[in-house]
């Protein structure tokens, strides 16, 4: 049985997440979700992150307590299954509870101000609200709620009976009878006003609540008359509507918007105290507690383009902005090392090549280019420039440092799908969407084609050489994989099974080739004459999109469809490890130069670094 293989470190923030980024109590730790993982991490740390593993499928909501003891923690599902609620223990780090009622998805949860209930909101194929009981995991009670979708609800802060649910065109008051197991609702007047109700904050007092609509305005209605009071802010409304809002410690509220923006107005009159604009939509805005020495407050937000930001703001100097963390928000098409040094690597997705520090698992630089999408990333063997394969058909290199475009071969491809460079630095070898493998002659002022090779039908997946330059070989949707001579350019053998070849490696002696594809099957053949020696099942549900060799040759990677890493062992063909915790599927695995280390990307934009433990026999 293959045991679980221990994550170091992961990249990413999902940020589509409403509400995703939560802030303990004691302010030190934040807490967001990254595809089927939840990522705890300390605040000015960069290396202390830990990991709450135990969903299946992406999580979409999550809550803190108020004492910060519990996080729940909610998912989204296949159609006609039910999505699981687990409940943290966040001081051991473990699973309490794992509750499921829900159909699909689970929209929304809420702790009550004790922590002993939790309320839960179905998405809309099951759109109702059930009470649970924290202590036991059990559900009290449950009730449909409104005929129209309902997306938020919120317990009150001073009664454990009462509670709010917004959605479309509704609002509501809940009432929850623990005697009799009941809870009934009271509508909220609102008068003309139509709206869709996306994010509820209860004020300190219970008196009002403040709820953020997609029309662009946040409505203030009385918790006790059930009655809309005032809406702001009052000249303008935020252009795609308030997706979050919070009350900050000193008393005004915090909203976000889905352009980016985010305001302080003050509660009574509703006026716009202060206003900045971030990148793109803001999905999440936590308040830091604790006030500042001029009355001011810290608060941070999460964004649609998975970026988290600190923001400082203070009544005579309004917002300072800094950006603590960053991410790929798109799938992540390839990663590159250079060679023999495992310190950084570089990634590519739509339209940017982000370089990372593993240890820190930061950015260090981002080159982009607007409008086309990077397809695959390499880098010299002596590390002098980064060459990359685009979507227009461009051979585009880099300066590594400063990310100074260097050179581009402009028509290389319809589309480049691979690149590799050759260990005297002297020539690129690509393969494209249209089944050419060409190799260039990189010069200081000129970059010429040296050979065109056309044999495939198909796009090129994946390009591997052999130390000395001799041979390499490509690995086609067409079904083949073909062994080049680099020295008279012609096909030396071809390697064919039924299946879209998606990855090919050399083992480091040269004397094999391992492949896989579509067929799930992972199959090593031998390199001089083209023969399969061995095939396994690399997977029993999905298609394997890569796969790669350590440098002693004893370990096999492979990621894929079925979003788990696997470690095989080379010779005897056995899986030892699994790592879990992609919600995407895995596009490119790869060992750091060193093998110390695993780096997976996937098609949800995070990047996971797993300890490679090897195997033990």
């Amino acid at each position: 049985m293959a045991s679980s293989l221990p994550l170091e470190s992961v990249i990413g923030f999902e940020g589509k997440v409403v509400g995703g980024l939560v802030l303990h109590p004691n302010g030190k730790t934040m807490i967001y979700p990254l595809g089927a993982t939840i990522v705890i991490k300390e605040l000015g740390d960069a290396f202390s992150q830990s990991f709450l593993q135990g969903h299946s499928d992406e999580v979409s909501v999550l809550t803190i307590s108020a004492d910060g003891r519990y996080l729940a923690s909610g998912q989204i599902t296949y159609m006609g299954f039910t999505a699981d609620i687990i409940v943290w223990d966040l001081e051991t780090r473990t699973m309490v509870h794992r509750m499921s009622l829900h159909k699909v998805k689970v929209q929304s949860l809420a702790f009550s101000h004790d922590g002993k209930y939790l309320a839960s909101l179905g998405g809309q194929d099951d759109n109702s609200l059930v009470i649970w009981d924290v202590e036991t995991g059990n559900a009290i009670c449950g009730s449909p709620t409104a005929n129209e979708q309902v997306l938020c609800v919120k317990f009150f802060n001073n009664t454990n009976t009462k509670l709010a649910t917004g959605g479309h065109n509704n609002l509501d008051v809940w009432d929850f009878d623990r005697a009799n197991r009941k809870i009934r609702p009271t509508n909220c007047r609102l008068g003309q006003l139509r709206r869709i109700c996306c994010y509820i904050t209860v004020d300190e007092y219970d008196e009002n609540m403040y709820v953020g609509t997609t029309s662009g305005d946040v409505m203030q209605v009385s918790l006790a008359q059930h009655l809309f009071k005032n809406a702001g802010p009052s000249k303008s409304r935020i252009p795609k509507g308030v997706i979050s809002n919070a009350i900050a410690p000193t008393g005004e509220l915090v909203l976000g918007g889905g352009d980016g923006s985010v305001s302080v107005l003050d509660r009574t009159t509703m006026k716009t105290l202060a206003h900045t604009k971030l990148v793109s939509g803001v999905t999440s805005c936590v308040v830091a507690p604790g006030v500042h020495k001029d009355g001011g407050f810290g608060l941070y937000c999460g964004t649609e383009t998975c970026n988290i930001y600190y923001l400082k703001y203070s009544p005579t100097q309004g917002f300072l902005s800094e950006l603590i963390q960053t991410c790929h928000h798109q799938t992540i098409n390839d990663i590159a090392f250079p060679q023999g040094y495992s310190e950084v690597f570089a990634t590519c997705g739509s339209s940017d090549i982000r370089v990372w520090h593993i240890n820190e698992a930061r950015e260090l630089l981002r080159i982009q280019v607007p409008n086309v999408e990077c397809k695959c990333v390499a880098f010299m063997t002596d590390g002098g420039s980064i060459i990359s394969g685009w979507s227009d058909g461009k051979i585009r290199a880099f300066a590594p440092q400063s990310g100074r475009l260097l050179y581009t071969i402009n028509d290389a491809h319809s589309a480049v799908t691979a690149i590799i460079a050759t260990n005297d630095c002297t020539r690129i070898i690509s393969g494209g969407k249209e089944g050419n493998v060409r190799v260039w002659r990189v010069g200081p002022q000129s970059q010429t084609m040296v050979a065109s090779m056309k044999e495939h039908k198909g796009p090129v997946n994946s390009i591997a050489l052999r130390r000395n330059d001799s041979e390499c070989v490509s690995a086609s949707s067409d079904g083949s994989a073909i062994i080049w001579d680099l020295t008279r350019f012609a096909r030396n053998n071809s390697l064919f099974a039924s299946t879209f070849f998606k990855a090919c490696a050399y083992h480091p002696d040269e004397s094999q080739i391992v492949t896989t594809g579509t067929d799930r099957k992972v199959t090593w053949w031998d390199a001089f004459d083209g023969q399969a020696i061995r095939i396994l099942d690399g997977s029993d549900t999905a298609e394997l999109n890569s796969l790669d060799v350590s440098a002693a040759g004893d370990v096999v990677v492979t990621g894929g469809g079925d979003k788990d890493v696997k470690i095989w062992g080379y010779d005897e063909g056995h899986c030892y490890h699994v790592g879990k915790g992609h919600s995407g599927t895995i596009t490119k695995v790869k060992f750091t130069p060193d093998g110390e280390k695993i780096i997976s990307i996937g098609a949800e934009g995070a990047i996971f670094i797993w300890q490679n433990v090897g195997i033990r026999h």
